[in-house]
């Protein structure tokens, strides 16, 4: 193996590695947060909640297990395919499966946030709030690191 060949497979396993790392963050979060928004539907209160609630609530738990799913994949990826030399496409396709699971979970925690406020302040003021939280989650997670990214970008072109 050539030195170049060396750095590429260095780089890439540094990659695997800091992809993982980064799910295990979100992992740990996005869990706790599945288990406590099912852990509702167990509640005396619950039987007594209207349809807009139940069906928000059933939206956000929903989001939440498509994010475990898609930030548990690169794991399973890895683990499956570690041994046949095939780390770029773990990267790949890991990060694609982190964007797409941050995404759900981002509109699982303003499913949560929507419904806590529902219960709290109700009507219009809970909409309000949960659309402060999307524009929360989505310009941190999505909107500033494209911006920057596309901004980078720009720079670089003569």
């Amino acid at each position: 193996m050539s030195e170049a060949e060396e750095s590429d497979q260095r780089r890439l396993a540094r990659n695997v590695n800091e992809l993982l790392q980064e799910l295990r963050v979100a992992q740990a979060g996005v869990q706790i947060l599945f288990g406590f928004l099912l852990s509702i539907a167990f509640t005396e209160k619950y039987a007594t909640i209207g349809t807009y609630i139940r069906v928000t609530h059933l939206v956000t738990v929903l989001c939440a297990a498509i994010a475990v799913a898609f930030l548990t994949a690169p794991a399973a990826w890895h683990r499956v395919l570690f041994r046949q030399g095939r780390r770029e496409d773990v990267v790949a396709v890991g990060n694609v499966f982190a964007l797409v699971g941050l995404a759900f979970l981002a509109i699982a925690m303003t499913g949560t946030v929507l419904l806590l406020a529902e219960v709290i302040l109700g009507g219009w003021l809970s909409i309000v709030v949960g659309v402060l939280a999307f524009a929360v989650f989505s310009g941190l997670w999505f909107a500033l690191p494209f911006a920057s990214s596309q901004r980078a970008q720009d720079r670089e072109r003569p």
